[in-house]
C-alpha cells in the first residue's frame, strides 16, 4: 500500500510538471518567434528499500516546427523560412533567436526590440551608411536583404546576417521567451538551409487548441490520481487503526 501511495504521488508530480510546460506555451502564444516546449516521458528504474520501482520522468524539448511568417512591409523585419537561428549579442553574451523584428539604433546598429545587437559575419551589423543616406537624400536609400542574409544598400553588399543551425534540439537551453543558448557551441553549424524573408516576422508555433486539450487532459488525470491517493490514504488509516487493537 505504501508503494501505491508513492506511485500516485509520483504521477501527480509528473502531471504538475507537464501542466507547467503547457501553461508556459499558452502564455507565449503571441510572442514572435516563440518555440513551444514538447513534453515526453522517459522511464527510469530505481531501487527503493530493496525493491526495483519504475517511474516516468517528464522531459522537455524545444519544438522547432516552423511558425507562420506574417508579412509586415517593414524592411527591417526578418523571418527565417526553414531551419536556423539569428544570433544576437546582449550584455556581452550571444543568444540564438527566431524573433526577427529588428530596427536601427541611434548608432546605426541593427538591434532587436530588447536592444541586443544582431550579429553578422564580421560582428555586430552596423548600417551607419543607411542613416547618413537617409539624412542626405530624404530616404531614397534602398535596403535589400537576400534569402542568404546578405544585406545590401543601393545594391552594394554591406554584411551578411549570421544564421546558425543546431544539430540536436536537446542541446538548446531556453533563456526567457525569445532566446536560446547551447550547452556546447561545437553543436552549432554556420551553413543554414533556412531562407531569410525580408518584410516578414515569424509568429510563435504554439497550437492553442492542442495545448488546451493537453491542459484539460492533465487536469482530469491529476484529479483522478488525487482521488485515488485519498482512497489509498483512508484504507491505510483503517488498516493502521485495526492493527492497533491487537
Amino acid at each position: 500500500m505504501i508503494d501505491r501511495l508513492y506511485t500516485q504521488m509520483q504521477a501527480m508530480q509528473v502531471l504538475n510538471r507537464s501542466q507547467e510546460m503547457t501553461a508556459d506555451n499558452l502564455s507565449n502564444i503571441n510572442t514572435p518567434g516563440f518555440k513551444g516546449t514538447k513534453v515526453f516521458y522517459r522511464m527510469f528504474q530505481e531501487n527503493v528499500n530493496g525493491k526495483t520501482i519504475s517511474k516516468s520522468v517528464p522531459m522537455q524539448q524545444v519544438n522547432l516546427e516552423q511558425g507562420v511568417l506574417e508579412p509586415t512591409g517593414n524592411e527591417f523585419d526578418m523571418g527565417i523560412n526553414g531551419d536556423g537561428f539569428f544570433v544576437v549579442e546582449e550584455n556581452g553574451e550571444q543568444f540564438l533567436t527566431r524573433d526577427g523584428r529588428f530596427h536601427l539604433n541611434p548608432d546605426g546598429y541593427l538591434v532587436n526590440s530588447s536592444g541586443a545587437k544582431v550579429m553578422g559575419d564580421s560582428g555586430p551589423v552596423q548600417l551607419a551608411e543607411y542613416m547618413q543616406s537617409n539624412g542626405e537624400t530624404g530616404g531614397n536609400v534602398m535596403l535589400e536583404v537576400s534569402k542568404d542574409g546578405t544585406i545590401r544598400l543601393n545594391n552594394k553588399a554591406q554584411d551578411r546576417l549570421r544564421i546558425v543551425n543546431v544539430e540536436d534540439p536537446a542541446m538548446l537551453n531556453r533563456k526567457g521567451s525569445a532566446y536560446f543558448s547551447v550547452i556546447d557551441e561545437d553543436m552549432l553549424s554556420e551553413d543554414s538551409t533556412g531562407m531569410v524573408m525580408q518584410g516578414y516576422y515569424e509568429k510563435g508555433n504554439v497550437q492553442p487548441l492542442t495545448e488546451m486539450v493537453d491542459m484539460m487532459r492533465n487536469m482530469q488525470v491529476f484529479e483522478s490520481q488525487q482521488r485515488a491517493l485519498k482512497t489509498t490514504d483512508e484504507m491505510l488509516s483503517q488498516v493502521t487503526t485495526r492493527l492497533g487493537r491487537f
